[in-house]
């Protein structure tokens, strides 16, 4: 089922097996996915790392996680765009930047556990039922049922992260530092920075951290940086100089022994293993 709106907007719900699977690989410039688990199992191998999903498994994933297979029996699918609704502009209605979406810790995955299932499989419903309207509070509608949906995520994401030991505050600092990170990490390499735009120490943002993580801040920028400097690898024909310049490295030398220090091989070790396999 897709509606489309008079502005360009853009949702879409559909029920997915292996026969009609491709449409996960046709996304748009500003499209956010949910996918929904109903298996027993799903496989992703996404920007060249493999993820197994168990049954009822959430995952958020924007235009920037390239899809490269996919093994799958039954998914609930749900896409959108930007102009149908974008979480930077509703933040204060649903809480989810930096949290299910444009956040630097890496995949959202939130599994939803047995006495909750109810609650998702009603939303879900109810976005079946309203699809099928035609009137002019449809958009209204669909947009309410869409942000339910993913606050019933964004809690169930933060009870299974810990989250709900921290004040809202406090949370609300770790979200908005996942998203400075993921707009300036190809310049900003030091907690410093992003501690100065959070008016916070860089210390109180590594104690913050470590009540509900034992990934410091510092680790989240590095594995950013690697997450990028792996997609352009894999994905484009860049010199690894060019890859270094593009995030913010002046020397192809310290590029490369930040890479080989957190993956084992150099840079142009990885690109020629890619070849090979």
């Amino acid at each position: 089922m897709i509606y489309n709106g008079e502005s360009k907007e853009l949702l879409i719900l559909d029920e997915l097996d292996n026969v009609n699977k491709d449409i996960l690989y046709k996304c748009g410039d500003t499209d956010m996915t949910l996918l929904w688990n109903k298996g027993e199992e799903m496989q992703i191998m996404i920007d060249k790392v493999e993820y197994n999903f168990k049954k009822n498994d959430v995952v958020f994933l924007t235009e920037y996680h390239k899809i490269d297979s996919l093994n799958l029996d039954s998914v609930r699918f749900l896409r959108w765009n930007q102009p149908f609704f974008c979480p930077i502009n509703h933040d204060n209605e649903v809480g989810i930047k930096g949290l299910l979406f444009f956040g630097a810790t890496g995949l959202p995955i939130v599994n939803i556990i047995e006495n909750e299932i109810k609650f998702l499989e009603n939303y879900w419903e109810n976005f079946t039922n309203e699809m099928a309207s035609k009137d002019s509070l449809q958009k209204d509608m669909l947009q309410s049922i869409l942000k339910q949906i993913l606050i019933f995520c964004a809690r169930s994401l933060k009870k299974s992260a810990h989250y709900d030991r921290l004040e809202k505050s406090q949370v609300d600092i770790i979200r908005e530092f996942n998203f400075l990170v993921e707009g300036h990490f190809s310049k900003h390499h030091d907690v410093a920075f992003y501690a100065a735009k959070l008016n916070k120490s860089p210390k109180t943002l590594s104690n913050l951290f470590a009540l509900v993580s034992n990934r410091p801040p510092i680790s989240i920028i590095h594995d950013r940086i690697m997450l990028h400097a792996r997609r352009q690898i894999n994905y484009t024909n860049l010199s690894i100089k060019e890859i270094a310049y593009d995030l913010g490295y002046e020397d192809i030398q310290t590029f490369s022994r930040f890479f080989k220090n957190k993956e084992g091989v150099s840079p142009i070790q990885y690109r020629e293993k890619l070849k090979l396999n």
